[in-house]
């Protein structure tokens, strides 16, 4: 690598369950499908590809079993009964300057942070109230699963991080959509003004 190359920056992007990460994701993906600088890593995960939510690569366990047992995930996890990976790609892009933007985990931030110096989580931040009618719409949950997500979401409220940036989302999509892709582009503007 050359020795004067900058180190991309690393945006870990997480919230609850309903935040709206997929959603602003898919947004900021299309915005800046043009952007030479700033690439959206594809998490593998054991969930069928037509299960809905995110743009992922499904893998079986047993895909998933091989490539863990090849090192070929830089990050991991497991999470809800599924297995969760980030490919080594995210290295190569880091190591070429470039602005990786990622789905992640809260439980797994700690040590993604110790891997990652150039990690920045980006936190979607929602309103109880606005979480409970999103859950509500979208149909999945029992009244009782509901108020358990709920619960878990408290635990964003905590997290504290010294490179930790919020995004409010309580507004609707094309405005928050808006703001994150604000964002992601000064993430990248401080990369590459250095």
């Amino acid at each position: 690598m050359d020795a004067d190359m900058t180190r991309g920056v690393l945006l870990y992007v997480i919230g609850a369950s309903g935040s709206g990460k997929d959603s602003l994701m898919q947004v900021a993906r299309e915005a800046l499908a043009d952007n030479p600088d700033v690439v959206f890593a594809h998490r593998y995960i054991t969930r069928p590809a037509h299960a809905g939510g995110e743009n992922h690569v499904a893998l079986s366990e047993t895909e998933f079993a091989a490539r863990l047992a090849r090192n070929l995930f830089a990050m991991h996890w497991h999470s809800h009964g599924l297995h969760y990976g980030l490919g080594l790609e995210i290295n190569y892009w880091l190591a070429k300057g470039l602005t990786v933007v990622v789905n992640g985990s809260r439980e797994y931030l700690n040590e993604s942070s110790k891997k990652y110096s150039e990690l920045k989580p980006v936190l979607i931040e929602v309103s109880t109230e606005v979480l409970r009618q999103r859950l509500q719409s979208r149909g999945r949950e029992s009244a009782a699963d509901i108020e358990a997500r709920l619960t878990r979401a408290e635990a964003f409220k905590q997290l504290r991080h010294p490179q930790l940036l919020r995004l409010p989302n309580d507004s609707p999509l094309n405005e928050t959509g808006a703001a994150f892709v604000a964002l992601i582009r000064s993430q990248t503007a401080v990369m590459t003004c250095n």
